[in-house]
């Protein structure tokens, strides 16, 4: 019975794994921190985004049997739009990532050191982060074995430990359910509450998971009457995903103090409220949210990187594994010796601002040629969904460019 369960978990966890990085569990404690339970509705709006969206990936990815960037480069003929959609995908996904990437792993550090301390060590002036260093090690060890059911169940395993510790922080700060349930479906704008609201919605929708997907898919299934296990596995990971990222609000909510910046703050927070136990799980679950996305981050630029430029899409072949090298070292660099790479992360946000609703517009309109996924094409329902998506897509990106450029267009 179990081995049938786990037989047809495919990438769904995977795609969960990667949305729940260091900078969701940031921005929903904040949210929390900051609104109350008043923003759940956000996310209740992110999740539906996400599965609309995911879905549409995942199926491209099984009826086709191509990566959303190989897609987009045999599809787009006009030569100039295909060279500027390349150039904008290598800049967002791979430079971005990268750029991401000191983050990812700099999260999972801030989860072990709230519990056993800074083992940091000298190298000449040079002060270095030994646990950055061991996490890039076992993330550089799990790509490297190239092999995909590997990688699968230790990424479940780990997404599996994250849940469980996010879940039990929420339950052990016993939320008010009543306020709890108001907060998702009832939506409400507190007082400069914007920019909170499109940064829950934008880290849940990340334009690079549309890409990671949609190449798992392919590696993991080949027959489209795996298209009902596709689903499934999408609906449960990202609505599961979801949830635990309210909890994470939730956890928030019993803190109400001004010095609480990001979750680790918050573990500290927990702890004279709640016991040491509150502070080792919330720590647990922030660890292992940074660790899966130090693994997704450089396997997703990989992907794009081989499918933009044409290269075959295989886990061993030196061009793919060169390229989450680079990502995965500079993130096992910056993150090691504290550098914060403020420019290169501000071109991300700009680049993947811009992205998001270009990749959205692009896959409603790849999901309609019947050449491409014959009865599998979107139906009415989904391109309203999809539509109404692309939307506010758009009204994200416009946000992200008001944000890091100051133009006060609201």
């Amino acid at each position: 019975m179990f081995k049938n369960i786990f037989k047809n978990i495919g990438p769904g966890p995977l795609v969960a794994a990667a949305f729940i990085g260091p900078g969701t569990v940031t921005v929903c404690t904040l949210a929390g921190v900051g609104f109350g339970y008043s923003l759940l509705w956000a996310m209740t709006l992110a999740i539906i985004f996400t599965v609309v969206l995911q879905e549409m990936s995942a199926r491209l990815g099984l009826i086709s049997q191509k990566g959303l960037s190989e897609t987009i480069r045999s599809e787009i003929k006009h030569p100039v739009a295909k060279v500027f959609a390349v150039v904008l995908i290598l800049s967002a996904i791979v430079v971005g990532n990268a750029a991401y990437e000191a983050g990812n792993i700099s999260g999972g550090v801030l989860g072990l050191e709230t519990i056993i301390g800074n083992p940091s060590f000298d190298i000449g002036s040079v002060s270095v982060n030994g646990l950055s260093i061991l996490i890039g090690i076992i993330a550089f060890v799990l790509l490297y074995l190239g092999n995909y059911k590997v990688l699968e169940r230790v990424l479940i395993t780990l997404v599996i430990l994250m849940s469980l510790a996010f879940i039990i922080t929420a339950i052990m700060t016993k939320p008010n359910l009543v306020a709890v349930f108001k907060g998702a479906f009832i939506p409400k704008f507190p007082e400069e509450s914007l920019l909170t609201i499109i940064a829950l919605v934008g880290t849940t929708v990340p334009p690079y998971n549309l890409f990671l997907h949609a190449s798992l898919v392919k590696e993991k299934w080949h027959d489209k009457k795996d298209l009902k296990h596709v689903r499934k596995d999408t609906f449960i990971a990202v609505i599961f995903g979801g949830i635990v990222s309210m909890c994470i609000m939730m956890a928030g909510v019993s803190i109400q103090a001004t010095e609480v910046s990001n979750a680790s703050d918050l573990a500290k927070g927990l702890e004279p409220l709640f016991g040491s136990y509150a502070k080792y799980f919330l720590s647990i679950g922030l660890f292992a949210a940074g660790i899966t996305s130090a693994i997704t981050a450089p396997l997703a630029a990989a992907f794009v990187a081989n499918g933009c430029l044409g290269w075959k899409s295989n886990l061993k072949s030196k061009k793919f594994r060169a390229v989450w090298m680079v990502i995965l070292i500079l993130g096992i660099l910056f993150s090691s010796l504290g550098i914060k790479s403020i420019e290169i992360i501000k071109f991300a946000q700009v680049a993947n601002g811009i992205l998001l609703p270009v990749i959205a517009g692009f896959l409603i309109w790849i999901m309609n040629k019947s050449s491409l996924l014959g009865d599998n094409k979107n139906t009415t329902t989904q391109n309203v969904f999809g539509f109404a998506i692309l939307a506010i897509s758009i009204l994200l990106s416009v946000a992200t460019l008001n944000k890091v450029f100051h133009l006060n267009i609201f």
